[in-house]
């Protein structure tokens, strides 16, 4: 599974917390979201790595627009990458995995197994668009054990405030909203507030949050 693995690093890991971050289902991990996010949690003093699942290491090397691989795939990927990051020195103890949309969501499959410090989701997918009532993706929040904080969009489609105000989640589930941000985030212009400012938001409160649980 780790074949072809490579680790970015956005600031230089120290005797603090780490946050490890992998990409939504069709954007890269130097997407300009995760970019921005990075750099800002970056900016607040917490080093921050990101890798890529195999498929879209693939995509990468054939320009194919092929689909994410299974949940199983997906899972000990995400084991190795703890494992190779344990290797760089960065125990579990004081790692905050999580992600954009499905990387965080599969983030939190394996966080309580591979007793991480910490779960860090930005939007995650409760649930398809137009389907909140589906159970699927938020069953094993339930039971979470590890840490968490889901940095949310007010608006977005896959998870409003009002969605997902109606899910059994852990105690350990700390929610932070931003005010009309959508799947990525992003406010309406009408909302006077811009994209720039609502990443920053999202970054100061992840690297809050890593400060917190990830001590050494």
């Amino acid at each position: 599974m780790a074949a072809g693995l490579r680790l970015k690093w956005t600031g230089k890991p120290g005797a603090g917390p780490v946050v490890a971050l992998a990409h939504g289902a069709g954007a890269p991990m130097d997407s300009p979201f995760l970019n921005e996010i990075a750099d800002g949690i970056n900016r607040h003093g917490i080093a921050v790595v990101r890798f890529e699942f195999a498929y879209m290491r693939q995509r990468r090397q054939d320009g194919s627009r092929r689909p994410p691989d299974s949940a199983p795939k997906l899972l000990d990927e995400w084991r190795a990458v703890i494992a190779k990051i344990d290797g760089n020195g960065v125990a579990p103890e004081r790692l905050v995995i999580g992600g954009k949309s499905m990387g965080g969501r599969i983030a939190s499959m394996v966080a309580d197994e591979t007793g991480v410090a910490g779960l860090a989701c930005l939007g995650y997918p409760f649930h398809p668009p137009g389907r909140a009532a589906a159970p699927a993706r938020v069953a094993h929040l339930a039971d979470l054990k590890t840490p968490a904080l889901f940095v949310q969009g007010t608006r977005d489609a896959f998870g409003s405030r009002d969605d997902v105000a109606g899910y059994k989640l852990a105690h350990g589930i700390k929610l932070f909203w931003i005010e009309d941000g959508d799947h990525g985030l992003r406010p309406r212009k009408a909302s006077g507030r811009t994209e720039a400012e609502a990443l920053e938001e999202a970054a100061a409160a992840v690297a809050a949050f890593a400060r917190r649980v990830g001590a050494a």
